[in-house]
């Protein structure tokens, strides 16, 4: 049993760790290598795809799809989607796809004379499932070695911890009020009943003794 609570325990911190690395912000220092657009038939990793365009059709089994490549400062190639948010999950409320393409073939470089700018973006990448980080912002910075604080990140991270830290003292001071004396007085009864079944075992066994 401790096993398993221990188990389950470790499976939803995972899963609380996992989701806020795929939906907060993130920022990466590339330059950016090109930008293109192609058709996407969606399968199974279609929940990792944002919905179509505020204003298009939506349930199309395939759209076009805004791309990003870039380099990181390692050298790294990085593909980047670029879609909108609209007023769906995650709430970046994302509404410039175009603007932002725009803004990002503008911003092209090579590796003679680079142009580094900082990426916002979230989600992962996977070659394996074909899933990509969706693009949110551009802009332009003065080198690979600039430092970004992710103020945002931290605030929400330490009020999730406060709120998680509220609920936890909440769910133990209700457990050793509510929970506790009741597994108690099973526990005791389960105790008594046992000592019962015992010393009335021992009668039996006493009385086919005299027999």
């Amino acid at each position: 049993m401790r096993f398993i609570k221990w188990l389950l325990i470790l499976s939803f911190w995972t899963l609380v760790a996992a989701f806020f690395h795929y939906t907060l912000p993130q920022h990466d220092i590339a330059r950016i290598t090109d930008t293109y657009e192609k058709r996407i038939d969606f399968g199974e990793n279609s929940i990792f795809w944002a919905k179509a365009d505020v204003g298009n059709a939506e349930g199309v089994v395939n759209r076009d799809v805004f791309f990003i490549q870039t380099r990181g400062t390692n050298d790294r190639v990085m593909v980047y989607r670029n879609e909108d948010t609209g007023w769906g999950w995650p709430p970046y409320f994302k509404f410039d796809t175009s603007n932002l393409q725009a803004e990002a073939a503008d911003l092209k470089s090579t590796a003679e004379a680079p142009k580094w700018v900082a990426i916002k973006h979230y989600g992962w990448r996977n070659e394996f499932i074909s899933i990509f980080p969706n693009a949110i912002s551009v802009r332009q910075v003065d080198g690979p070695d600039v430092t970004i604080i992710p103020w945002l990140n931290i605030v929400i991270l330490v009020f999730s911890a406060l709120v998680f830290w509220a609920i936890w003292v909440r769910w133990r001071r209700f457990r050793q009020a509510r929970i506790d004396p009741v597994l108690e007085d099973v526990e005791e009864g389960l105790a008594d009943a046992g000592d019962a079944v015992s010393q009335t075992g021992g009668r039996i066994k006493r009385f086919f003794q005299r027999k």
